[in-house]
């Protein structure tokens, strides 16, 4: 997800994704505790996703 489709969206769509984002997070967190992570690199992508998008919310002036 790039900043521009990001900025697109309404400050409601913002934070019901980045929900989504804490929740996907989290879920990666278990697989990999449990060791059943298939693919590494998306713990990585997920977090600068979940940075991404508090950096846009921050810039509006929005609560994170």
């Amino acid at each position: 997800m790039n900043a521009r489709e990001l900025r697109a969206r309404s400050d409601d769509e913002l934070r019901k994704e980045l929900l989504d984002m804490h929740r996907e997070a989290f879920n990666l967190r278990m697989q990999k505790g449990m060791g059943q992570l298939s693919r590494p690199g998306q713990v990585r992508k997920l977090r600068r996703d979940i940075a991404r998008l508090k950096t846009i919310m921050s810039e509006r002036g929005g609560r994170t």
